[in-house]
């Protein structure tokens, strides 16, 4: 019997789901005789059994597509909303693995989608994933899909930005995806030429961001553009969240975790709005006149960069000599000029962040970038 591989998408859409889906299906029927079994809307399809088979014409002019032509969904298996309330559905997906007789289960995603599939993993089933964010936070893995086209579209609107900001002498504050990781604000903001990047890694002092604004004004730059990372966090609000952390870290019962837990989650709902308050205080320390640009999800849409398609399609081939070796409870990653197999023992619950003296930080400072954390 010919080997039958299940694939599903999972967390965030991003570009080049749709070339590793392409590749992986390619290479295993084509080469190998292995059929391939998707699931729609992420985990959520193993647990309602809605799947349907990948054949040669449904692959078939995916590549430069966006998006996932599977669905996508941020169900856990081990805590999925069920009639209004979470359950664990581990066993059901069990059974649907065991019942459409599959040898294994690819998984694309980011962060969660790492940790999902090491449960499932530790629940017996055989499970390989794939790394795709546009946050580029995910750890034992140079580069994930998804990444360079999100870097691409926000290097763009950052060139399309620079305009209005000289024509009207203004400061344009941009903000760009990453929780609790700054590559995209990073690597976009130095492509783009941003006068200012704040990143979560580095909190910044918003006195210390105006005075590099007036700075430039004094020396007759009478713009400024300031990137920031959605998880951007000034020095009082970092503390903050680093007391509640260490808080919910020595509590002595469940009851104490548990209000640690909510005032932490209190602080990043309100935290969501904060470059609309960022921009208003810039403007008035700065003396400037400034506007907000919130790119959102037009990072995470349209048609993925060449990069992230030969990228997604390495990933995806390599994924099937993998699957061929049964190596099993793995993520495949880019180190250097390879794709390596990581045990997701070495992925799961954890990131890659920004170092503060990473080579690309202490760049941008040495053509005069500000990152809000030093006097101007």
């Amino acid at each position: 019997m010919s080997t039958r591989i299940g694939i599903l998408t999972s967390g965030g859409d991003c570009p080049g789901l749709n070339a590793a889906i392409r590749a992986v299906g390619k290479a295993a029927q084509d080469n190998h005789g292995m059929q391939l079994i998707g699931f729609l809307n992420g985990f959520r399809g193993l647990v309602e059994d809605r799947a349907m088979e990948l054949g040669s014409d449904m692959l078939s002019g995916i590549l430069t597509d966006g998006g996932t032509i599977l669905g996508t969904s941020r169900d856990k298996p081990h805590e999925m909303m069920v009639a209004g309330k979470p359950r664990d559905m581990t066993d059901v997906i069990a059974a649907t693995y065991r019942r459409r007789r599959l040898d294994a289960l690819v998984c694309l995603g980011g962060g969660g989608t790492q940790k999902n599939a090491l449960h499932l993993k530790r629940a017996g089933l055989n499970v390989v994933t794939l790394p795709k964010t546009i946050d580029n936070d995910i750890p034992m893995t140079d580069r994930s899909f998804g990444y360079d086209t999100a870097v691409g579209i926000a290097t763009e609107a950052i060139d399309r930005l620079h305009s209005t900001a000289t024509s009207h002498s203004r400061t344009i504050v941009v903000e760009v995806m990453g929780h609790r990781a700054g590559w995209l604000a990073l690597e976009a903001g130095i492509a783009g030429g941003a006068d200012i990047i704040l990143i979560p890694e580095i909190p910044y002092d918003l006195e210390a961001v105006a005075r590099a604004i007036r700075r430039r004004a004094r020396q007759g730059k009478h713009f400024s553009i300031v990137v920031v990372a959605e998880g951007a966090m000034s020095r009082a609000d970092a503390a903050r969240v680093g007391r509640l952390v260490r808080q919910k870290q020595q509590a002595s019962d469940k009851s104490e975790r548990r209000e640690a837990s909510e005032k932490l989650r209190a602080f990043h709902e309100a935290h969501v709005s904060h470059t609309i308050h960022l921009t208003r205080h810039l403007e008035e320390l700065a003396g400037q006149e400034s506007r907000l640009t919130i790119l959102g999800h037009l990072q995470r849409g349209g048609t993925p960069s060449s990069l992230d398609r030969v990228l997604a399609t390495w990933l995806g081939t390599s994924c099937v000599d993998v699957l061929r070796r049964e190596r099993y409870g793995v993520m495949l990653g880019l180190s250097g000029s390879q794709i390596r197999p990581v045990p997701l023992e070495q992925v799961a619950g954890s990131k890659k962040l920004v170092p503060r003296n990473h080579p690309l930080v202490q760049s941008a400072r040495a053509v005069g970038t500000s990152f809000g954390d030093r006097a101007a």
